[in-house]
């Protein structure tokens, strides 16, 4: 147990001591200001509606009841209204530090939710064309969840769902067919809704190259027809170059990933919830067909527990039985083709999760898929196989802006309209992309400073961050010692006596609660800001005090307290998927 959690337990015995009873929640923070001492508790403010009496008062009374010497505590102080302020001997602060060299590489992880699945759902990106920005912020976002999970002791799965199916995956197929066209020298326009990029000219160079050039007149008919908003005659073709361009496609976009250092554990394709027999995936309580796809046997099980209706020739789910501002349209009506909406495969597949044994699910996706959250859960609920209401959990994010040289950057040559993750990664390298994309909460906009990003500087947060870890480093690089195998036994931890250092122990030891808080929130940005400000606090310390050259002790103490900044910084920036350099 550590001195936190002592002035925790004490906190509470001295609260039901005083009549406040044993359920007490206590919150322990660290001041904003440090010269307020090393912790500080609101709880004679929370107590005082209940005491029935002055908050001050009530904080004397704590302070009188708690024996605090086990937790180092050498002075409690009240402040302002009631506030209770922690001042801990130094030489027990610095002693938070041996846990952090005990620990090393495993230091900040918890086993809390230990062996529990959950499946982690990122990217998920129509293969349609390269990632944009956009679906950077989300991989980044999602993979660093994952991360952070797994560091609280979940079993993580991390899953892209591929969109292969719909209007836009026909929109890819015809957008091949015109640029194949141009390549046979037919004067083709692009159709509306298609796909501009350069990229597609390259997918339909590949295409002729591995399956020769379709006839002219097959091709011009196919022109025509697109242009009149109808399919070409040759269905077959036309499903050719579809399946060759969501392949040209997904291999890009796997070639984006690598490049950014994400990799994903299972890669779901939507149309095989179309596929006939699919049903079989799906929760066998619902009795559906077995011939059936998933996607009809899901809507056949909503439809029998009464949970729609028809108007006007399209099927309704009743949305707002379940919070939801208004019914949605299931189907289509046969005037309007007869489809099925967007959202209605979206609540197959995730029965499928809940039936691959995932009783925890996170979804990173865009803020333009707000609306289809309560849709997919009133879904899930209609089907009454036993997902609970809050099933899937979502992280939305807000769109990304990307500015060079004081103005926003629109166009990527190969993408045609949009900035690609590619693009930043060249521009800025992966260390920096992935730090930029966390250090903002996933709600806010985010504005994307390409040069800054690439400039060496304090201004820059990353470079700030590798900075004091390559310090950290070099100081056991300039004295000739090994960092990882240093005998650290036996450290007199009460040398680190100066403001300084106390302030970045304290930082350092808090790794493990902002790790945790980060996990149970969903927010990598705690664990960046962090970050960041710990760095600040290790460049302080280095500059304010010598480590090499002074008397044992103390220098071994000095050497102690750069290993463990060391360790935390990059575990930290382990878990956002960015590297922690020795030398800069």
């Amino acid at each position: 147990m550590n001195g936190a959690d002592r002035i925790r337990d004490e906190l509470r015995r001295a609260a039901s001591a005083i009549g406040a009873g044993d359920d007490v929640d206590v919150v322990l923070e660290r001041p904003r200001d440090p010269s307020f001492g090393d912790w500080t508790t609101n709880l004679a403010m929370t107590l005082a509606r209940t005491l029935k009496r002055k908050p001050r008062d009530i904080a004397d009374a704590l302070i009188a009841e708690m024996q605090l010497g086990d937790a180092g505590v050498r002075a409690a102080e009240v402040a302002g209204a009631g506030f209770i302020n922690f001042r801990l001997d130094p030489a027990f602060v610095a002693r938070g530090i041996a846990p952090i060299l005990e620990r090393d590489q495993q230091f900040g992880r918890d086993g809390t939710w230990a062996g529990e699945p959950v499946v982690v759902e990122f990217v998920s990106a129509n293969p349609t064309g390269p990632l944009h920005v956009g679906h950077g912020r989300q991989a980044a976002l999602g993979d660093a969840i994952a991360t952070l999970l797994e560091w609280t002791g979940w079993k993580v799965s991390r899953e892209f769902y591929y969109n292969d199916a719909g209007a836009q995956i026909e929109n890819l197929a015809k957008s091949t067919w015109v640029r194949t066209a141009q390549l046979a020298g037919i004067d083709a326009p692009i159709p509306e809704g298609g796909y501009n990029g350069e990229y597609i000219r390259e997918i339909a160079e590949t295409y002729v190259r591995e399956h020769d050039m379709p006839p002219v007149d097959v091709l011009r008919e196919g022109v025509d027809a697109i242009n009149a908003g109808r399919r070409p005659h040759d269905l077959a073709l036309l499903e050719a170059m579809r399946k060759h361009a969501v392949a040209a496609l997904r291999a890009e976009q796997n070639l984006d990933l690598q490049a950014f250092g994400v990799a994903f554990d299972t890669y779901y394709l939507e149309s095989s919830l179309y596929a006939p027999g699919s049903a079989a995936q799906i929760a066998p309580d619902l009795h559906v067909d077995g011939d059936a796809s998933a996607v009809d046997a899901t809507v056949q099980a909503i439809v029998r527990n009464g949970a729609t209706y028809e108007e006007d020739g399209a099927l309704f789910l009743r949305t707002t039985q379940w919070g939801d501002d208004k019914d949605r349209v299931m189907r289509k009506s046969a005037a309007k083709g007869g489809d099925f909406t967007y959202f209605v495969p979206d609540v197959a597949y995730h029965v499928t999760k809940w039936e691959r044994g995932f009783r925890r699910a996170i979804n990173v996706q865009g803020s333009d898929h707000h609306g289809t959250t309560a849709r997919v859960r009133a879904g899930l609920q209609a089907l009454g196989v036993g997902v609970p209401p809050g099933y899937p959990e979502y992280v939305l994010h807000q769109m990304v802006t990307v500015t060079r040289g004081g103005e926003e950057v629109k166009i990527s040559k190969r993408a045609g309209s949009y900035v690609t993750v590619r693009d930043l990664i060249d521009w800025v390298g992966r260390d920096g992309v992935r730090y930029f994309y966390l250090q903002r909460k996933g709600d806010s906009h985010l504005v994307f400073d390409v040069d800054l990003a690439r400039s060496q500087s304090e201004e820059n947060p990353i470079y700030r961050i590798q900075m004091a870890h390559a310090r950290m480093s070099g100081i056991f690089r300039q004295g000739g010692l090994d960092a990882a195998t240093f005998d650290f036994s036996g450290v007199d931890f009460a040398q680190l006596a100066e403001p300084a250092e106390q302030e970045l122990v304290n930082a350092l030891v808090d790794f493990p609660r902002i790790v945790s808080q980060s996990a149970e929130n969903l927010e990598p940005h705690r664990l960046a800001g962090y970050l960041l400000e710990t760095a600040g606090l290790v460049h302080g310390w280095y500059h304010k005090h010598h480590v090499l050259g002074q008397e044992a002790p103390l220098m071994t103490a000095r050497l102690a307290l750069a290993r463990a900044a060391q360790i935390v910084l990059r575990n930290g920036l382990s878990i956002l998927g960015i590297s922690a350099p020795d030398r800069m």
